[in-house]
């Protein structure tokens, strides 16, 4: 059974939601603000966090994107009634594992729940050394003497695959699946946008690797 945080300021919301969890025996708390959920994630280990995008104190997007910087891996379910594309990616490009827009069916909030229970956190912890350089996945910074690039949290997850895998290509599509697994609406052109930003990034820099593509292979890290 799982630990699971809810942060959402609509009692009702939060009442109904925590009733139906913690019947299929869960452990669920309850917070109503975004300080309150940053400290609960600072001293609690969850597993999943429920987190509302309006909230009072702190929006649910900056909770979030703190959360990832503290090195927080518990899984993020987004909820909002916020609806255009762009705003789904803010939310995915910061750290949140899904997004599920209001107002939505109990059915699908728990069918959201039980396949990021069921997937392993994708955030890894550990600082990875290459060229000179080393990543920081917890920060989100890849650092050599006092030089320092800096990347978002998805960024930082498909940095962190290419060179755990710099012997293989990967399409777009493979890419997607493997560091987006929890988002049915992002396209492959979300995957290549991401790699033009990364290499934009390390060619400011004179980090000595590169991504590269091969036409009908895909993408890999050349170091």
């Amino acid at each position: 059974m799982a630990d699971i945080l809810i942060v959402e300021d609509e009692e009702d919301i939060a009442n109904v939601v925590q009733d139906v969890i913690e019947r299929l025996g869960h452990t669920v708390q309850h917070v109503s603000s975004g300080t309150d959920a940053l400290h609960f994630l600072r001293s609690g280990n969850y597993d999943l966090v429920i987190l509302d995008w309006m909230l009072p104190g702190l929006a649910g997007v900056d909770v979030c994107k703190n959360y990832r910087r503290l090195g927080g891996h518990a899984h993020v379910l987004m909820l909002t009634a916020r609806t255009t594309v762009d705003e789904k990616a803010l939310a995915l490009d910061i750290g949140a594992d899904d997004y599920l827009c209001k107002p939505f069916h109990m059915k699908e909030l728990l069918a959201r729940v039980n396949a990021l229970l069921r997937r392993p956190a994708l955030m890894v912890h550990e600082t990875i050394v290459f060229a000179g350089w080393k990543l920081d996945p917890k920060m989100g910074t890849l650092t050599r003497d006092d030089k320092v690039i800096l990347f978002v949290p998805r960024e930082t997850e498909l940095l962190v695959f290419l060179l755990k895998h710099s012997d293989s290509f990967f399409s777009a599509e493979a890419l997607l699946e493997r560091v987006w697994p929890a988002s049915s609406f992002v396209q492959p052109e979300t995957v290549r946008t991401h790699i033009k930003t990364i290499r934009k990034k390390l060619d400011r820099s004179d980090f000595a690797g590169s991504i590269e593509h091969m036409r009908g292979y895909g993408y890999r890290i050349r170091q």
